[in-house]
């Protein structure tokens, strides 16, 4: 796990540090050197610097200078009016005239060895449009790796989203702590590898972090010899009306698969047993909840007034309980029910993603993802509710003001039938008494670590279907129990 700062608190420690010696930019340029020169390795091109008006510039020239006095007589281009930069900025681009560097206006022709980014990283207030998009676009014409200081430019650091265009970077060195829009919305397709330079600082930890095994380590058990079926819960899913029974079914097999002790499906769609996975029990809809430790209601569910009945009832429940799909539908368009959820006193999980999240709020999906974070977070207060904003870099939000973003994951996971997985991942970590937060993360973490494993195993990621991720979680929580057990 690695704590992720907001921009306020990453420029209130910038203005703390100022007085620090060497200054956080010497030391910004010091660290992206570093990578810079393992990236050029034996390479004989020279280094492009395409350096911004403002502090990002700044790192920009330090790192110039820096790899002029390796012998690397880099290219450097500036946006900006030197008399204008801030105060550090301006320092470091007259050392970098000191040691004889000037600068251009464009690119020049040919080709490079690396292009570093250092036009406006963090402190990007605007889209970028006109000549600087042009600059942008030749920059993700280049064939060398680029690495992207801080933020790529471009993307907006608290939300991921892009300001126009962006710098699509291989890699991206980012300084104190991990920003949001670097891990969530449109950051991981422009970040690249992202390594994270504290310059020194102790940072501790913030409101958010990142996902990690360490995080609920202290769950990962290994089973006694002397137990049975009841020692881990029973879960019920509530779903599956005609047409969407195998929503319903997905739950409860990923239930099964990651150790429930007893899955009863209550379909709307009478079945009579599942051929595919028998050790599930199939009920009626209505009958299952008195057989529950834990209630799943939503995959498959529709919005029939049936639904709604079944909604309300396990609402009523006096158990732990994730909904998903239809049950979120529902929710958002019955207000009264709404609120009721929300002085629930046993745990409640959401697992919206961002049309359900839209409804939810009352707002537009693109609303939503225009501020993932935020929107996890109102949904959470909201609702009183543990929240997983499912998309890319999944956000995982607490009422009082807690978040996590997840890394694991890849777009193999766009696909019919993923979420009703990780709804009955949850639901099977919280029938073995997990807490429930704990539960969330883990299920959410290993959602997508076992997308990966199985991109590994294809040779990518088209064509991944949602019954496969149930098999590679299994695997993987087997893998993280051992390893527990022998640290």
């Amino acid at each position: 796990m690695t704590a992720i700062l907001d921009l306020a608190t990453v420029r209130r420690i910038e203005v703390q540090e100022a007085a620090l010696q060497p200054s956080l930019m010497e030391r910004a340029g010091a660290a992206a050197t570093d990578i810079a020169l393992t990236l050029l390795a034996n390479a004989t091109l020279p280094p492009l610097i395409i350096c911004g008006p403002g502090n990002n510039g700044g790192d920009g020239f330090v790192v110039a200078r820096r790899l002029a006095q390796r012998g690397k007589k880099p290219a450097v281009i500036f946006t900006g009016d030197i008399d204008r930069l801030p105060p550090d900025a301006r320092t470091a681009c007259e050392a970098w005239r000191a040691v004889g560097g000037e600068w251009l206006t464009d690119i020049p022709a040919g080709d490079f060895g690396i292009a570093i980014d250092a036009l406006f990283g963090v402190g990007l207030g605007r889209s970028i449009e006109g000549g600087l998009a042009q600059l942008v676009a030749r920059i993700n014409a280049l064939h060398c790796p680029v690495l992207a200081l801080d933020v790529p430019s471009g993307i907006d650091a608290a939300t991921g989203c892009i300001m126009g265009t962006a710098v699509r970077a291989s890699h991206t060195a980012t300084f104190i702590a991990l920003k949001p829009g670097l891990l969530t919305a449109d950051g991981p397709d422009h970040c690249g590898e992202i390594s994270v330079h504290d310059l020194g600082l102790t940072v501790g930890e913030g409101p958010g972090q990142t996902i990690s095994p360490r995080q609920f380590a202290s769950c990962l058990r290994p089973r006694l010899q002397n137990s049975h079926k009841g020692n881990y819960g029973s879960v019920a899913v509530v779903g599956g009306e005609p047409g969407m029974a195998g929503a319903a079914l997905l739950a409860g097999r990923a239930a099964l698969g990651l150790g429930a002790g007893r899955v009863h499906v209550g379909m709307i769609e009478r079945l009579a047993i599942d051929p595919m996975q028998p050790e599930l029990m199939l009920r009626p809809a209505d009958e299952v909840l008195g057989f529950a430790t834990v209630v799943a209601v939503g995959p498959g569910l529709g919005q029939s007034p049936q639904a709604l009945e079944l909604l309300r009832h396990a609402i009523d429940c006096d158990l732990p309980m994730v909904i998903d799909a239809d049950g979120l539908n529902l929710l958002a368009a019955h207000p009264v029910l709404k609120a009721k959820l929300a002085r629930r006193a046993p745990a409640t999980l959401l697992t919206p993603h961002p049309a359900e999240a839209a409804r939810l709020l009352g707002t537009t999906t693109q609303a939503v993802q225009n501020d993932r974070l935020a929107a996890a977070m109102r949904i959470a207060q909201h609702c009183n509710a543990l929240v997983a904003l499912k998309g890319c870099g999944t956000v995982i939000a607490t009422p009082d003001g807690r978040w996590w973003i997840n890394t694991s994951g890849n777009a193999g996971l766009a696909t019919a039938g993923s979420g009703d997985v990780l709804s009955g991942f949850i639901a099977a970590l919280l029938a073995q008494r997990w807490p429930a937060l704990e539960a969330l993360l883990a299920a959410a973490h290993l959602h997508g670590a076992a997308a990966d494993e199985l991109a590994i195993s294809m040779g990518g990621n088209v064509g991944m279907n949602a019954s496969e991720l149930i098999a590679a979680a299994r695997r993987l929580m087997n893998r993280w129990i051992a390893t527990t057990k022998t640290t």
